[in-house]
């Protein structure tokens, strides 16, 4: 195991890096051994990889297992049992996984929520609708942890009780974006971070697209809620496609350019869906009842998130956050003014709140 954390924490070096270091040499403990000489004839690799190379061999695995332990990640290669089997069905499939909290088990059905970033109200209340129904009835949520319909979804997942994992496109150690600390936090505690990316991987723009196949391919279906033409989600979903995996859309207005991907999907033989009812009806689920419970368990955390995921960079009224929210005025004025001193929000004019970028 020491071997295969080794190898998968190379700097610079990606899974067809990897895949043809073990075609050559066979096992990651002969990567680990291999000669300056041989490295230096090796003709997949590029120069500046086999200098990468050279001076990563001088590194023990046990040292880069003491390192990673250290800071609280986990690592498990292909090869483990709790490795997710769905991501096996993938021709390129990781080699290694690095995550915080838990990974999928192989039972566990979980289903992918995208969508776009610079949302709708609509697509914020949908998003919203869908994960909180999907934990209700115990299925996780898989997003990307970014702004918009994929912070919301794993949001309001996790205030339902559910369980979410974000996949994330640089080393699991890095919160980003930074503003959803809050969220990774609580991900963490109810789901996990994971990646294919070593602790220290900045985050990159050619990372999103390799971390998108991971979204679908942990899942059993690809919600897309609002999607530009062109856009990450529709990534997603087309990656989805390929895996075989069913793809729904939320269908919205012709002239909105937040509708185009979802409209288009639907055009090309994509689920629709329309309402919670078409989304148990395709997962084969019947409506649970859920008791309420009286007791207000709920964590500090988690209601920032619940204050947290009514903000967008467009202003908002303390009125509008309060009714969005659920919440006591004095409660969210709390932890407005708390988020404000964390540097998240800010207050544009008076009780007229935005993200803050």
């Amino acid at each position: 195991m020491d071997e295969w954390l080794w190898m998968c924490s190379l700097p610079g070096f990606y899974r067809k890096d990897l895949e043809r270091l073990l075609q050559f040499f066979e096992t990651p403990d002969r990567v680990w051994s291999a000669r300056d000489s041989q490295i230096a004839v090796l003709p997949f690799l590029k120069e500046k990889q086999k200098e990468i190379l050279k001076e990563w061999k001088r590194k023990k695995p046990s040292q880069i297992r003491n390192k990673t332990a250290e800071s609280g990640i986990k690592f498990t290669s292909y090869m483990e049992e709790n490795y997710p089997p769905r991501l096996l069905e993938l021709p390129d499939y990781p080699l290694g996984l690095f995550y915080l909290g838990d990974l999928p088990e192989a039972t566990e059905r979980c289903v992918a929520v995208v969508g776009a970033r610079m949302c709708t109200n609509y697509g914020r209340n949908i998003a919203m609708q869908i994960s909180e129904e999907l934990a209700v009835q115990q299925i996780a949520v898989v997003s990307g942890m970014a702004y918009g319909v994929d912070g919301i979804a794993q949001a309001s997942c996790l205030k339902a009780g559910g369980r979410s994992y974000a996949v994330t496109g640089c080393g699991p150690d890095i919160c980003y974006p930074r503003d959803h600390r809050l969220l990774y936090q609580d991900l963490r505690q109810n789901g996990g971070v994971i990646s294919e990316y070593a602790p220290g991987t900045p985050v990159q723009p050619l990372h999103f697209p390799m971390r998108n196949r991971l979204i679908s391919g942990l899942c059993e279906c690809v919600v897309v809620v609002e999607a530009k033409k062109k856009s990450g989600s529709l990534i997603t979903a087309d990656m989805a496609l390929e895996q075989g995996r069913d793809v729904l859309a939320v269908p919205g207005r012709v002239s909105d350019p937040l509708s185009e991907g979802c409209n288009h999907l639907i055009s090309q033989g994509a689920g629709i869906l329309t309402s919670l009812e078409d989304l148990r009806q395709h997962l084969g689920i019947a409506v649970k009842k859920v008791k309420k419970n009286k007791k207000n368990n709920i964590k500090l955390a988690s209601l920032e998130n619940m204050v947290y995921i009514c903000l967008d960079f467009r202003p908002k009224s303390l009125t509008e956050i309060v009714r969005s929210a659920k919440m006591a005025p004095e409660q969210v004025m709390r932890i407005l003014t708390d988020l404000q001193m964390r540097g998240m929000v800010e207050e544009i004019s008076k009780n007229y709140y935005v993200l803050k970028k």
